[in-house]
């Protein structure tokens, strides 16, 4: 069986054992924080890309580069460059059978920025041309290095891209953009690898704020006698206090006797600096994507008349290297 012009399973020639990148060497544990994996705490990613923060970064990088247009050119003898139509045109213009041309880099961007990793699987005609490119779930992609260094890359079934079965395929059949290899050249870091911490601090302020409103802005306490009182009584109290003066009946009056009074414990917003707490979290975040907070609503807009000065400096520290890249 042959699939995109490869036998199915591919086996390299050259190569004897494919290792994934991610056994060899050290094995690594990533943690928020120092001893956070033995408490532990955990940065759940998926949960991480709910943060308003972190998604509008993501998705302002990738909206801008996919509203740029690829073009084909090339330079005449007068230095000019002008753009012409060749067999990879097509390709620029409807990558797939499924994806518009902004569908197609807003999903690149998206897998870089989410994963570290983007994975473009090239589809090849009768005559060995590529005439379709398939960005890859990267969770379902594996480097492999064989024995004398060569590339391959692991591929699980994709129905959408035309997999029905797992492949391994040489480097030359993917088109693999990665970010800062902190760890191993061919394993990306995305950048949620340092606004994981921030990121789940704000969404934990944000829930924390949610129940506290849906209290009726009102925090918990302790129902305190002046003397000694039975376990019974006690739970009998509590049990009242919790049906008739909480959630949406938090704030009506209650009337006790027996000298019982009700003392406020937690802290409130305000004496918790939250909405301070919370947009220095998105301004964390901002500075890790390389974004101006301004771009996303995080503080205002610098007082400079020259707005041309602003664009140029969020091309060159947030999408330039990006756009280099591909």
């Amino acid at each position: 069986m042959r699939l995109l012009g490869l036998p199915v399973p591919f086996t390299g020639e050259r190569s004897k054992t494919l290792s994934p990148v991610r056994e060899g060497g050290w094995f690594r544990i990533f943690e928020p924080f120092s001893g956070a994996w033995q408490r532990g705490v955990k940065v759940e990613h998926d949960t991480v890309l709910t943060y308003h923060a972190v998604y509008s970064c993501m998705t302002l990088i990738a909206s801008d580069i996919a509203k740029l247009r690829l073009k084909l050119v090339q330079q005449s003898e007068d230095g000019i460059w002008t753009e012409i139509r060749r067999p990879a045109s097509p390709i620029f213009r409807k990558p797939n059978h499924f994806q518009t041309r902004i569908q197609f880099w807003e999903s690149w961007m998206l897998s870089k920025l989410s994963r570290g990793n983007t994975y473009a699987l090239k589809r090849r005609d009768q005559r060995g041309r590529v005439d379709a490119l398939y960005i890859l779930d990267p969770t379902r992609v594996t480097p492999l290095v064989s024995e004398d260094g060569g590339v391959y890359y692991q591929l699980m079934t994709d129905n959408l891209s035309g997999l029905p079965d797992a492949i391994t395929v040489p480097a030359s059949e993917i088109i693999h953009d990665r970010m800062n290899c902190l760890f191993h050249p061919l394993v990306g870091t995305s950048p949620i690898f340092a606004a994981g911490v921030a990121a789940t601090q704000g969404l934990r302020i944000q829930n924390n704020s949610a129940n506290f409103f849906g209290n009726q802005s009102q925090p918990g306490g302790l129902l305190t006698a002046p003397g000694a009182i039975s376990k019974e009584t006690a739970e009998r109290l509590k049990a009242y206090w919790d049906s008739e003066f909480t959630g949406a009946k938090a704030g009506k009056v209650a009337v006790v006797g027996d000298g019982i009074k009700f003392e406020a414990l937690g802290v409130n917003a305000h004496d918790a600096q939250l909405i301070e707490q919370l947009k220095w979290t998105a301004e964390v975040i901002c500075s890790v994507f390389h974004v101006p907070g301004y771009k996303i609503g995080v503080g205002p807009v610098p007082n400079v008349s020259n707005v041309q000065s602003l664009n140029v400096e969020y091309y060159s520290q947030a999408l330039q290297i990006h756009i280099e890249s591909i």
